[in-house]
């Protein structure tokens, strides 16, 4: 958005000054135009502006060819202050340029969208959106034009506005990658988090993406309700190696585990903590004892949960295992687990240590005779 091509333009303005009505240059002026513009291709920056800003001081007051020739010399600073990084030099010289009297509306409009490109650029978006408004009052305007529209608007926060120009600018084609970031910015904030989830998706299958893109697209899949979806993405960003490192390789466990797909999540945790990828602490044997008991494979879960139970010696612990194998009908393991947790302080388990079936030789699994006092070991 920013007049950075001076001078190809300017060639193009200058053999083209009939079709312009413009004023006729000579061919000195023609021929120092044109050095100053081969002088900006070798980066002489400073001193193409300096040149450029003292023949347009010049030339002020004179006929209307001076007057043609200080637009273009103004053109030329306003190219070399963008490249020097100072974006609202470079707009004022555009805004003297478009001013100058007897310079074509056409040309005039093209320097006012450029100068718009770059008050954004130097932090004026109120003042951008102005110009950019009086563009469009005489243009329909481009997809480049709809694409820093939406830039202006999301500069001001005005992002239910933003992503109407986003998905005009959209419609046109696929985007970049710094516009498709910009895009799901604006959709998100919108709250369209579902268009902004597909616009990211997008970009992800056409190329790796960095780590934050990937995270970004799980965690919107998450909010929209689809778990599954966001292991399925981080998942794929974890096999393309984008993705790494013990914080990612545990929130692709828990997302599995969330997402639909327990088994895999224990498996992963299995074997992470036999190559101590993770450490192999409570905190991990827990969520493993619960993966395998989402997966609904009793013979692991039960023996997870055990193991849980006996490292950390809590009673809470002990009832967890005690309430899941009576429920699966492993009572032997229940009345073990119960007897365990009444023995430590947990009140709930003589409840259930008094409602377990009773077995053979009439006694009851957790030590308690038939007919006896339930708390009789």
């Amino acid at each position: 958005m920013t007049p950075t091509r001076p001078l190809c333009l300017l060639a193009w303005l200058l053999l083209a000054s009939p079709a312009l009505a413009a004023p006729t240059l000579s061919g000195a002026r023609i021929d120092d135009l044109q050095g100053l513009e081969q002088r900006l291709g070798q980066s002489e920056y400073a001193a193409v502006r300096e040149r450029a800003l003292s023949q347009a001081e010049r030339l002020a007051g004179g006929n209307a060819s001076d007057r043609w020739a200080r637009a273009l010399y103004l053109q030329l600073a306003a190219s070399a202050a963008a490249r020097l990084d100072d974006p609202l030099a470079a707009a004022a010289h555009l805004a003297e340029a478009r001013g100058i009297r007897g310079v074509e509306r056409a040309q005039a409009d093209r320097w006012l969208r450029q100068e718009a490109g770059l008050r954004l650029r130097g932090d004026q978006p109120e003042r951008a959106r102005a110009l950019l408004d009086d563009w469009f009052q005489r243009h329909g305007g481009t997809r480049e034009d709809h694409w820093l529209m939406a830039q202006l608007l999301a500069a001001e926060s005005d992002w239910d506005a933003a992503a109407r120009w986003v998905n005009r600018a959209l419609s046109g084609g696929e985007p970049s990658e710094a516009r498709a970031t910009l895009a799901a910015t604006v959709l998100q904030r919108a709250g369209d988090e579902g268009g902004a989830l597909a616009l990211i998706e997008r970009r992800l299958q056409g190329a790796d993406g960095d780590a934050e893109t990937w995270r970004r697209a799980a965690s919107l899949a998450q909010r929209l309700g689809d778990p599954g979806r966001a292991a399925a993405i981080w998942e794929a960003g974890w096999r393309r190696g984008v993705l790494a490192g013990a914080e990612d390789l545990h929130q692709r466990i828990r997302l599995h585990l969330a997402g639909g797909t327990p088994a895999r999540a224990a498996e992963l945790l299995t074997t992470a903590l036999e190559e101590q990828a993770l450490p192999d602490d409570l905190e991990h044997r827990r969520l493993l004892a619960r993966a395998w008991q989402a997966a609904r494979d009793h013979d692991e879960a039960l023996a997870a949960w055990r193991d849980v139970a006996e490292r950390s010696g809590a009673g809470d612990d002990w009832l967890r295992l005690g309430e899941l194998a009576y429920g699966w009908g492993e009572w032997d393991i229940a009345g073990e687990a119960l007897a365990k947790a009444r023995d430590l302080g947990e009140p709930e388990a003589e409840e259930w240590l008094s409602s377990l079936p009773e077995q053979e030789g009439g006694e009851v699994t957790g030590g308690t005779e038939k007919g006896g006092p339930a708390d009789e070991a």
